[in-house]
């Protein structure tokens, strides 16, 4: 089941929602920045989402600080409620950004869907 959320504007942030098994799938496009933050946060919230989540960033072009910021928040309360949250499909550009603030060391990244939600 996919639930589509947020714009497809170019530079506006969309997050599909899809189940596989007991793992949710985000699949987000676009930027992630201070303007979107708070609809990243809200999906990430605990409650609505799953303990065990993989983010395919495949899509997504742009990720600041505030991003981050929310990745590594969601991170932390996934690990408090003892699941995880993988990250799959980043560009190149997008690893570097990741690498260079030490958040890969903390969220799994992977190149593929597939091999994130390998359990």
């Amino acid at each position: 089941m996919t639930e589509p959320h947020g714009a497809a504007r170019p530079g506006q942030l969309s997050i599909d929602h899809t189940a596989i098994g007991d793992i949710q799938l985000l699949t987000l496009r676009g930027e992630i920045d201070h303007s979107n933050r708070d609809q990243l946060r809200q999906t990430l919230l605990p409650g609505k989402a799953a303990t065990r989540t993989v983010l395919d960033l495949s899509g997504v072009t742009f990720l600041d600080s505030s991003g981050i910021n929310t990745l590594l928040v969601a991170h932390q309360s996934m690990s408090d409620a003892q699941g995880w949250l993988r990250i799959a499909g980043a560009r190149d550009s997008m690893l570097r950004v990741l690498r260079l603030v030490g958040l890969d060391q903390l969220i799994p990244c992977h190149s593929t869907v597939e091999q994130a939600t390998a359990v």
